[in-house]
């Protein structure tokens, strides 16, 4: 929020936390240089779905912090979850045949919730170690049944799938290459469906997704299908701009995949635990994956954890090769960690009491009615999203989807300009993202737009002045 000189809380000068944040805090996807002095948003504390800085502005979270605060910043029960669990067993491990209660029973229920019968589940503490796991996992499948050349992985452009060294290789966002000498051999990126950036003059979505398949299929003609592991997708595409398939492109896409012997790899860590409307984005999206990775809403981020859930074909190849190779080899010391299981089986049973697949396709009603109205701002090309979820793209030309000169940074200003108004969002490039709480109310979603639109008017003034002034 502006205070009463007009200043922004990041423009006022480094607090003592600030600047010790500046001094030795190394930053996730941030400019390393500028945050020396431009500081640290620093919150402390949390109510419902909003957040409170240190300045004592208070900001409803558009974003549910990154796409997982499903459930707000303030639940009791998940506190309690934690102290409970806290109390009676801090830690144990999975290796070596060992588990935990609440694990084995986290596991149980997330396999019931799954769209794969008899699934197995593998705990992590990230979505960078799922996504990892499930490519480690892709490989051990082909290894098991003969094909050990089967390594290169489909991945798209655009995708987002992590920041280790294999997750931010399968992502497709340059910014996350080129400082670390990425991608890695064996990646193979092929087409996003951004059917309104990269589609045709007068090509319909169907004949989109037809050229998409196609292009895919010669892909794997040129490097072979005896080389190809997996293909792996968001079912939407979060980081990368919010972007939805058109109808008919998972079927498609399977279908080559199946003729081809190539598994299904599902990110659903974002769109895992209700975002789209249903359980998972596969359900959403008719995909039928081998594997899904999850995280984020799984605890509703109040600990670190996630999973793989691998469908009984792959697990059966797995298994029989355990018994024969002595064991499985990887695992991670916080695999299926009491703490974070305890929150999220307690994240889980609340959803189930608030049939959350209902209420986030309510909620996203509310909130995409509310955009609709967005779509005729002059900054405003497109507005989508499926469920609890959208993005906003901004353009210089609505007539010709023309993008903005990136040295603007259009979107930035927009997300500064929303928190002045006491809202957070994401931006991406010139997308903004939207991924509220599941807490939130119908006049929460209103204001939210509302005062997102109060952004958007402030940056297209601000840009039309800068105009004013050239000429």
């Amino acid at each position: 929020m502006k205070s009463l000189d007009g200043v922004y809380p990041s423009d006022l000068p480094l607090t003592r936390v600030g600047s010790a944040d500046a001094q030795h805090h190394l930053h996730s996807q941030s400019n390393l240089q500028s945050h020396q002095t431009q500081g640290p948003l620093v919150m402390v504390r949390g109510d419902g779905p909003y957040v409170i800085d240190e300045h004592g502005n208070r900001y409803l979270e558009g974003m549910a912090g990154l796409w997982c605060a499903s459930l707000g910043f303030s639940n009791e029960r998940l506190v309690e979850a934690a102290s409970r669990q806290m109390k009676k067993l801090p830690y144990y491990h999975t290796f070596n045949h060992r588990s935990s209660d609440i694990a084995s029973l986290l596991a149980a229920k997330i396999a019931s919730l799954s769209p794969m019968s008899d699934a197995r589940v593998f705990f992590a503490t990230s979505g960078s170690e799922a996504n990892d796991s499930m490519v480690k996992m892709a490989w051990n499948y082909h290894i098991a049944r003969g094909e050990p050349a089967r390594r290169k992985i489909l991945a798209r452009d655009r995708g987002f799938h992590g920041s280790t060294v294999m997750g931010a290789s399968l992502s497709g966002l340059t910014n996350m290459h080129q400082a670390f000498g990425l991608p890695i051999d064996g990646i193979v990126r092929v087409d996003c469906p951004y059917f309104y950036r990269n589609a045709r003059d007068g090509e319909s979505e169907a004949a989109y997704v037809h050229r998409l398949v196609q292009n895919l299929e010669v892909t794997i003609a040129e490097h072979g299908a005896h080389t190809i592991a997996a293909f792996i997708a968001e079912p939407i595409i979060g980081a990368g701009g919010v972007i939805v398939p058109p109808a008919g492109y998972f079927e498609q896409v399977q279908q080559v995949l199946r003729r081809h012997g190539i598994l299904m790899l599902a990110d659903e860590i974002i769109c895992g635990f209700g975002r789209t409307g249903n359980w998972f984005g596969s359900q959403t999206f008719d995909i039928e994956p081998d594997m899904m990775a999850c995280a984020k809403g799984l605890s509703s981020g109040y600990a670190p954890i996630s999973c793989v859930v691998v469908s009984a074909p792959v697990f059966e190849v797995m298994e029989r090769h355990s018994g024969k190779t002595g064991g499985f080899g990887h695992g991670f010391t916080y695999s299926g960690h009491p703490l974070s299981a305890a929150i999220a089986l307690e994240a889980l049973a609340i959803y189930e009491e608030m049939d959350l697949p209902v209420r986030a396709k309510e909620l996203g009603d509310v909130l995409h009615r509310e955009l609709r109205a967005l779509t005729s701002h002059g900054l405003v090309g497109e507005v989508r999203g499926t469920g609890f979820i959208a993005g906003i793209e901004l353009v210089a030309d609505k007539r010709t989807a023309e993008p903005f000169d990136s040295r603007l940074a259009i979107g930035a200003q927009v997300e500064r300009a929303t928190r002045s108004h006491g809202l957070i969002v994401r931006s991406m490039g010139d997308v903004i993202a939207l991924s509220p709480p599941y807490i939130m109310d119908e006049s929460q979603i209103v204001g939210m737009v509302a005062t997102l639109k109060l952004a958007l008017d402030d940056v297209a003034d601000r840009q039309a002045n800068s105009l004013e002034v050239l000429s």
